[in-house]
């Protein structure tokens, strides 16, 4: 019996091909030849499989997540297109000969497909489309432009994930101060502050929806503690440093949410810390850190608030 959906339980995903799979060469097809190349050439190739992209051992360890439930279903994934139903085909069965287990799927012919996050109770929208995922976040839902390549996937079943703080968990009022006032003032105003949360950013639904998935895993750890690995590791690697930590801790606390390590860097490059972390993808709301990162570490660039208004 198949286990049981309930979207607004479930930790629901949003993810275009073009997070999903490398896509660049029938793109370049697209944009060099028009729609008509496009379709033909998708209809040559319909049962060749697509190669992974970024975000593709994010989303397959993710989805197997769901075998730690056999009543309910805790990971869903849908496919959310620009691609119409047909030339959508291909995506469909690459997904399938990648043994992913993902059925549901939006195509809309060169339209936008995240306007339905509401509807389906997403927490997430990936795309490698920058001016789509914009888009999403000016309409009050979170999403992120993945970036760089793909990295190797080792087929294990653990997760990692990895959040910078301001702008990405937490709103940007913090960070407004430091880039309006300077650090000294910022410093002086996250001490003053330290007590009082943050208002929950982007990210900090899904954060709730994987704190969910890792209670799961305290009643197993719970019930053999000698013999449960748990699978689900959050962090938080953040610019922030002492004083300015007190207030990300407490906020994250009184939120009711909570990650399983934090790096303070105050400033330091973030790339060497996640190289040896290793998450499975890593988001953060400046464009340079996440360069930086994406040199070693899957990516996403969350552009949510103030820094990221063009």
């Amino acid at each position: 019996m198949a286990a049981e959906l309930d979207l607004e339980r479930a930790l629901v995903i949003g993810v275009a091909s073009s997070a999903l799979f490398d896509l660049r060469e029938s793109d370049a097809v697209f944009r060099e030849q028009g729609e008509e190349k496009y379709r033909e050439y998708q209809r040559e190739h319909l049962d060749d499989v697509l190669a992974p992209g970024v975000a593709f051992p994010f989303i397959r360890r993710l989805l197997g997540l769901n075998d730690l439930s056999e009543e309910q279903r805790l990971v869903e994934v849908v496919i959310l297109s620009r691609n119409d139903p047909e030339t959508g085909m291909r995506v469909m069965r690459s997904v399938e000969r990648h043994g992913l287990d993902i059925t549901r799927a939006i195509f809309m012919q060169g339209r936008a497909p995240y306007r339905f996050m509401g509807p389906l109770c997403m927490s997430l929208f990936l795309s490698a489309n920058e001016a789509d995922v914009r888009e999403a976040i000016d309409m009050g839902f979170a999403a992120g432009h993945v970036v760089g390549h793909a990295a190797e996937d080792d087929r294990g079943a653990d997760l990692r994930i990895a959040f910078d703080f301001d702008g990405v968990l937490a709103d940007d009022s913090a960070e407004r101060v430091f880039q309006n006032r300077g650090l000294d003032k910022y410093q002086e105003n996250e001490s003053a502050l330290a007590d009082v949360p943050l208002d929950r950013g982007p990210m900090a639904d899904f954060l709730e929806k994987i704190n969910r998935i890792q209670r799961i895993e305290d009643s197993k750890s719970a019930g053999d503690p000698q013999g449960y690995r748990r699978r689900v590791h959050v962090a938080v690697v953040t610019a922030r440093s002492a004083p300015a930590h007190e207030r990300a801790i407490n906020s994250i606390r009184q939120w009711g949410l909570r990650v399983n390590d934090a790096f303070f860097l105050g400033g330091l490059p973030k790339g060497p810390i996640l190289e040896v972390l290793e998450p499975h993808i890593f988001f953060d709301d400046q464009r340079r850190h996440v360069e930086g990162a994406s040199r070693s570490t899957p990516s996403v660039h969350i552009p949510f608030g103030e820094i990221n208004r063009e």
